[in-house]
Parts: C-alpha cells; sequence; structure tokens
C-alpha cells in the first residue's frame, strides 16, 4: 500500500475536492449539506479559507487527489479568532488506507503555526465511528453533542463535538 503524499492543496485540485465531497454530500451523513456545491462554490470556499492564511491540505495517491482537509475559524467571532475547526474528507474508494490520518495528523501543526491554539471537530452523526475514532486517536477529547440536529436521509441526526489543545 503508497503511503498518502501530503501536500498543500491549490487551485489544480479544486476538480477532485468537489468530487470527494459532493460523494460525501449525496452519501453521507458527516456533513449535513444536501446539495452538493458545484465547482466554482467549493473554489470560493477554497480562497477563503487560503486568503486568511488558514491551512488547506491534500492527500495524493499515486498522483490522484485521496482525500482533502483544511482548518478554518470555529466560528465568525472576533473572540474566536484562536479556534479552529477541522474538516477532514476522504475519497470514498480511499477509505481505511490511512488518508483520514495522515491528513490530520499533518493539519494539526500547520494550524497551529497558522495561529490557532485549539482545533474544534463538528462531527455530523453520532454513528460516524469513523471520524469520532480518527479524532480520539489523534489526541482529541470528546467535550458535548446536540441531539437530533439535524435531518438528513429521513432521519434524525447528532453533532458530536470534539475537541484538543493545540498548544
Amino acid at each position: 500500500m503508497t503511503a498518502p503524499l501530503i501536500r498543500s492543496a491549490t487551485a489544480a485540485d479544486i476538480a477532485a475536492i468537489t468530487a470527494i465531497y459532493a460523494h460525501h454530500v449525496l452519501y453521507g451523513t458527516g456533513t449535513f449539506e444536501e446539495v452538493p456545491p458545484d465547482q466554482s462554490e467549493m473554489a470560493a470556499r477554497f480562497a477563503q479559507v487560503i486568503a486568511r492564511g488558514w491551512p488547506w491540505l491534500v492527500a495524493e495517491i499515486d498522483g490522484a487527489v485521496a482525500g482533502y482537509a483544511y482548518c478554518g475559524q470555529f466560528r465568525d467571532r472576533a473572540a474566536y479568532r484562536f479556534a479552529g475547526e477541522d474538516s477532514v474528507y476522504v475519497r470514498d474508494d480511499a477509505c481505511g488506507r490511512g488518508v483520514g490520518r495522515a491528513l490530520l495528523d499533518a493539519l494539526i501543526p500547520v494550524s497551529c503555526a497558522a495561529g490557532f491554539r485549539r482545533m474544534f471537530a463538528v462531527i455530523g452523526d453520532s454513528a460516524n465511528r469513523g471520524s469520532i475514532a480518527l479524532h480520539a486517536r489523534a489526541g482529541f477529547a470528546h467535550c458535548g453533542a446536540l441531539h437530533a440536529a439535524g435531518f438528513k436521509f429521513g432521519r434524525w441526526l447528532d453533532v458530536v463535538f470534539m475537541e484538543k489543545a493545540l498548544n
């Protein structure tokens, strides 16, 4: 098995990022979006993160983008400027190959370098065992949940909060 290569994302990665996220929107509960954003919307989201000096990474396996991760400000109020929220998405056929772990392990130090002192994971669906386990292995601790906060695929979904000090 080839280990993923982790690097900073570029605009050339937007098509792959859009496709990965679309799959999660259409078939997963890790995001509560129900309509996949198009490539121009994903490009705008990418540009917003990069413009603020925050990290956006991709994982490559055999030259193809197999996943991505980024960190942005947890909430859009000045007092949250040192609190980051991570997002990690892995291409469906690359799950279970260490892509998510490699991305999160690389995201943590660059998020700290970008000025974040605490990172929060806001995990859609309390049954999302993969994401919960990924964050726990990276040293995140459970810090709360919102029960039946979202409705997708005909059922109510919880939101799980996890946190990690970065300093």
